[in-house]
Order: C-alpha cells, then sequence, then structure tokens
C-alpha cells in the first residue's frame, strides 16, 4: 500500500496521478486538515507532525511514503528519512524542467514561503541559474482556494490574478506550481496566464519515482498484497468537506474517516 500524506486537499492532485500511473496499488490518503495550513507552522513542529503522520500509515501497512506536499517535503523529508527504514516521496518544484524549455530565460515559481525560504529550494534554483533567472511568488491565498473548494469564481479569479501578475509582467514563460494544491486552479491559470506560458506540475515525476522506488524494494514475483482500486481517505479535520470536494472535483463517491492525531 502507499501512503500519501498533505495537509488538506491539495495533495489530492498527487493522487489523481497515482491511480493513473499505478491502477493496481492500494492508496491510503491522509489529509492533515486539522493542522493546515503547513505553511504557518515551524520546521520543529512539521517534523514532529509529519513523524507521527508517518508512524500512523505505516501501522496501516504503508510500504512507501508519498510527502504530496513541498512545505512539509522541504521541512521534514530528510527528517523522515533518517528515523523510518521504508522509501520516502517528496516533492520538489519541477525547476529543472522548467528552466531547459524556457525561451526567454525566465521562470516563475509560485509556492509556499516555507517552500521558497527552504535550503533546498535555494539550492535547486542556484542549480539551474545558467539556464534561466528563477523569479518567485509566495501564493498562500492559493492554498486556501483549494482548501475551500473555490476554483473558478469571480473571487478565485481575482485572488488567481493577483499572484499571477507579478510574474507575467516580467517576463516569465514558464511557472512552476510548487505546491500540490496549485494543480486544482491550473484551468483558470492557464486560461489567465494565456496560451504562451506553460505551467508545469510535477506531480507526474513524483509518481514515477514512487514507481520505481516500489518495484526496486519488491521482488520480481511479488504482487500488490492489495486489491485494485482499493482507496482510503482519512481527514483530521472536516471529513465531510473532503468528501463534497472528491465528490466533485475528482468525481468519485467515497467514504472519508475521521481520524484524530496525536
Amino acid at each position: 500500500m502507499i501512503g500519501v500524506f498533505d495537509s488538506g486537499l491539495g495533495g489530492l492532485s498527487v493522487w489523481r496521478e497515482l491511480v493513473k500511473q499505478l491502477p493496481d496499488e492500494a492508496v491510503l490518503y491522509l489529509a492533515d486538515r486539522g493542522y493546515c495550513p503547513y505553511g504557518k507552522r515551524s520546521a520543529e513542529q512539521l517534523q514532529r507532525r509529519c513523524e507521527a503522520i508517518t508512524r500512523y500509515l505505516i501501522a496501516q501497512g504503508a510500504e512507501i511514503i508519498v510527502i504530496a506536499c513541498n512545505t512539509a517535503t522541504s521541512a521534514a523529508a530528510q527528517h523522515l528519512r533518517g528515523r523510518f527504514n521504508l522509501p520516502i516521496v517528496g516533492m520538489e518544484p519541477a525547476v529543472k524542467p522548467a528552466a531547459l524549455l524556457s525561451r526567454r530565460g525566465k521562470i516563475g515559481v509560485l509556492a509556499t514561503e516555507v517552500t521558497l525560504s527552504g535550503d533546498k529550494f535555494r539550492e535547486l534554483a542556484e542549480r539551474y541559474r545558467d539556464q534561466a533567472e528563477v523569479l518567485v511568488q509566495p501564493a498562500p491565498r492559493l492554498v486556501e482556494l483549494v482548501e475551500h473548494g473555490d476554483l473558478d469564481s469571480a473571487h478565485a479569479r481575482a485572488v488567481v490574478t493577483s499572484q499571477l501578475e507579478p510574474l507575467l509582467a516580467a517576463g516569465v514563460d514558464q511557472i512552476v506550481l510548487g505546491c500540490t494544491h496549485f494543480p486544482f486552479l491550473l484551468p483558470l491559470m492557464q486560461e489567465l496566464a494565456g496560451p504562451n506560458v506553460a505551467l508545469v506540475d510535477p506531480a507526474g515525476a513524483v509518481c514515477r519515482q514512487t514507481a520505481r522506488l516500489l518495484d526496486q524494494q519488491r521482488t520480481s514475483s511479488a504482487a500488490s498484497a492489495n486489491p485494485a482500486g482499493r482507496y482510503r481517505f482519512v481527514s483530521t479535520d472536516d471529513a465531510p468537506g473532503m468528501h463534497d470536494f472528491i465528490a466533485r472535483v475528482l468525481q468519485r463517491d467515497v467514504a472519508v474517516e475521521s481520524l484524530t492525531l496525536e
């Protein structure tokens, strides 16, 4: 089983890609909505919280953990890898493909402040500075839109426009979605950004890495121990709201379990 977690609903964009690429795997998705937003937490708080979540997912049978959250990856991925003996896959803003594909030599990155201020992101941006100038835009308001299921209202359009404008005015031709919440706003963002700006979602690459690590730790003759299509969803707060979002946006009618995480 694949254990996936995020601060809320954003990581469902990674879940959506996982079930496309690995349809025979069972997936347990945990939305830590009771602790959302992660962007307002310290690194130490996130490390403790992510450790508790990982222990829960392992107890439920997870054989690999996907941190479907850029903020949690930045703050806690290395911490978790030092404490647990199983593969842990994190998110990384897709700066490399954006920089290599940029025609103008300017790319933008939308993310939370925790992701943008982290050493991992700074090192990543520095690595590709010869290919492209990397401009950043903190965008915590986009996380709030997705958590409220507001993906295309007049208010959503105004907020998304305000977040895109600085990058578009600077002349970027690639915008990296550095938070797993943002792909749910991709249709609106693409409309507002226009056809000459590409939006880059790293979910596909993360899922391919997950598949590679699963293959490595299983024997060639081993099959998944879980029936195809077995998906569980858990929320630390507002399970009905999560159910409604999945039904409306992912068009699946699923049960969402409530969890109190100590």
